[in-house]
């Protein structure tokens, strides 16, 4: 079941993402959040009125996904970023795949332009996964990160959405 996430599921997710840190470059950060760095992301998430969406299973929290600004100035106001984490458990069941479908739908109804993943460039599962929904190749930064040891490139996948009826600039 997917749903929007609740402070209750700030553990789960805390866990999933420290996974992540940890053992992967879905991330390019080094060390582990805390519960209360955790707390913080969720406030301002809602504050802002980003989604944060959870897949349940069995009563767990074992995928998140959200999205967020792109870049803080107004003229980018209709493209979002987005990121997505299933517990290393769970991989490879469709839960990315369905927290993806559902946070395009989300961008789609509050009228976004621009849905953008920036995807460790080795991560050929997760690029496959973003052309599978139609996302397209927007450039990649070559050595845009170092972890584990290795530089590693940030390739940027983007989904072109309908967007908003009448944009305004403000």
């Amino acid at each position: 079941m997917i749903r929007f996430a609740q402070e209750k599921d700030l553990q789960h997710i805390l866990d999933i993402y420290n996974d992540a840190v940890l053992h992967t470059t879905a991330v390019y950060t080094y060390k582990a959040q805390t519960l209360e760095s955790r707390e913080i992301w969720f406030k301002q998430k809602m504050d802002e009125g980003y989604p944060v969406v959870v897949y349940e299973l069995d009563n767990k929290v074992v995928g998140f996904a959200t999205f967020g600004p792109f870049r803080p100035w107004p003229a980018y106001k209709y493209s979002i970023e987005h990121s997505i984490y299933v517990d290393s458990n769970y991989q490879r069941k469709g839960i990315a795949s369905s927290l993806l479908k559902e946070i395009i739908s989300i961008a789609n109804e509050r009228e976004y332009k621009t849905l953008i993943g920036g995807i460790d460039a080795a991560n050929d599962k997760s690029i496959a996964m973003h052309e599978k929904f139609g996302f397209v190749h927007a450039g990649t930064i070559i050595n845009a990160g170092y972890k584990f040891n290795t530089w590693l490139d940030l390739a940027f996948y983007q989904l072109n959405l309908d967007g908003p009826n009448k944009p305004i600039e403000d």
